[in-house]
């Protein structure tokens, strides 16, 4: 990315940590230990301080944490331990991107250990504010998190408990120069478009970018979608310990961006905005059996296809068709059903556990496929119901009414002929949960076809019909025995 080089950076910046502290904490007061227990303390922190000095800032951090576990809240060990940190993140930002090709890090990131960084700094300045170097280890923390305002205000009040640090001083002309930089004609000097803007997945300009712990940056929609098929990067193969929902979006990057290329950026948002939300009459298709309102199930999505779709819906309103493919006609059958996704568990390899439940009905006017899975044009469908306060309507309000309490009757009976049948119990008090009140004729009728093993040409018979009355007869026999009885 080009730039000016007169400009301040994170390379330029000098961190200004010499060395860490030694352990000289004398064992006694009110934060006194047994012996060999400060003994192992002194140990640890006197190996983390060895392998600091070598450059093995893993193996440091290591060391620091276990004498933090057995030591809590001592200002040396964390401020030993957010320097391990600083200089990790440091090290992680320098390593060239190639170098995860044949030395990968699985899952190492530097603003993570930046951000572990400004954890311990924090708690640092509520224990000892007195200290110079609680300020340094601070404000380096924020400026490696691009905070910059924050780092300014940090190194303020270090200079004011001393006036005459040389780090300090060269760190707030730094800080200041940035903020010149970026108040002062920083839009005209505008990176030149190259391919470091391009993913390399899709080969347009990134949009919503994510840099993953091996360095390279793609779409957030193209990496993951990658990932639905092979959990590695893109490019370098590595494999990545990420999900969407634990993926940041690169922030500066998204800024550097939206600045210096509005319109190709605007550009990509509409596509993007247009695949994820294609319109009110346009709806995903999930193809499988026949799926009716008011019925409840669990999916556990694997394909690659429909993991994108349920990532895509799970951003915009939850909701889906379930279409049945015709085996007769060979094509998707014209009639379906919505659901609600109500819930959604992204699993370690990729794959989600849903569940869903039958909301309304739909006829498929087309259907075509996007991005591997179905996309339908529809509209929806409602039973015909007879006017308002007329004798049609009456008798259909008492035939559901006396259906219902039959069909809680059944369950009951049902229920305790289970007792010992843990699985056929579980469906029966599954389908109660989603029994309708009977005010709703229409949904009463779905509901009660839920209750026996039909058929998935009968069920798709019963999402095609338009009269209540005839689906609450055809919907389950125990209506039939219901009038056989009375």
């Amino acid at each position: 990315m080009a730039g000016d080089e007169a400009s301040p950076s994170i390379g330029d910046f000098s961190d200004g940590i010499d060395d860490v502290e030694e352990f000289v904490c004398a064992n006694e007061g009110e934060d006194s230990m047994p012996y060999e227990r400060f003994r192992q303390v002194f140990e640890f922190v006197q190996n983390g301080n060895l392998a600091f000095r070598r450059g093995r800032f893993e193996e440091a951090i290591n060391c620091y944490s276990k004498a933090n576990i057995m030591k809590p809240g001592n200002p040396v060990i964390l401020r030993n331990r957010c320097a391990a940190y600083i200089k990790f993140s440091q090290c992680l930002r320098k390593r060239p991107s190639s170098a995860s090709e044949s030395n990968p890090l699985y899952g190492l990131d530097p603003t993570t250990h930046a951000e572990l960084a400004l954890k311990d700094a924090e708690k640092v300045m509520s224990i000892s504010n007195n200290s110079v170097k609680s300020y340094v280890l601070h404000a380096d923390a924020l400026f490696l998190l691009e905070r910059y305002d924050l780092a300014h205000d940090t190194v303020l009040s270090g200079l004011q408990l001393d006036p005459l640090s040389n780090h300090l001083q060269a760190f707030l002309h730094i800080l200041e120069r940035l903020r010149t930089s970026s108040l002062e004609g920083s839009g005209h000097r505008k990176p030149a478009r190259s391919d470091d803007f391009d993913c390399t997945v899709c080969l347009k300009l990134l949009y919503e970018p994510v840099t993953t712990p091996c360095g390279h940056s793609f779409c957030r929609t193209c990496l993951f979608q990658s990932m639905d098929r092979s959990n590695k990067c893109p490019l370098c193969r590595t494999v990545l310990f990420i999900t969407s929902r634990t993926c940041n979006i690169s922030v500066t990057l998204k800024n550097i961006i939206q600045k210096n290329f509005p319109e190709e950026h605007a550009e990509r948002q509409s596509e993007d905005v247009n695949v994820a939300n294609p319109g009110v009459e346009l709806i995903p298709l999930f193809v499988m059996d026949i799926v009716l309102p008011c019925e409840k199930l669990p999916l556990n999505i694997f394909e690659p296809r429909y993991r994108l779709m349920v990532r895509r819906i799970m951003e915009g309103n939850h909701r889906m068709g379930m279409a049945m493919l015709d085996s007769a006609m060979g094509h998707i059958a014209d009639f379906a059903c919505e659901v609600e996704i109500t819930e959604c568990e992204p699993l370690p390899d990729g794959r989600f556990y849903i569940e869903v439940e039958g909301r309304r009905r739909f006829r498929i006017l087309r259907s075509w496929d996007q991005d591997g899975y179905r996309v339908g044009e529809v509209e929806w469908v409602q039973d015909i119901h007879p006017p308002e306060e007329t004798r049609e309507r009456a008798d259909l309000q008492e035939l559901t009414t006396n259906a219902a309490e039959y069909a809680r009757l059944w369950m009951t009976r049902a229920k305790e002929a289970a007792q010992q049948d843990r699985r056929r119990l579980a469906e029966l008090l599954n389908v109660e949960s989603m029994m309708p009140s009977p005010d709703d004729p229409e949904r009463f009728s779905f509901w009660l076809m839920t209750l026996s093993k039909r058929r998935s040409s009968e069920r798709l018979e019963l999402l095609r019909l338009r009269d209540t009355k005839e689906g609450l007869f055809f919907g389950s026999p125990i209506v039939v025995l219901w009038i056989l009885e009375h």
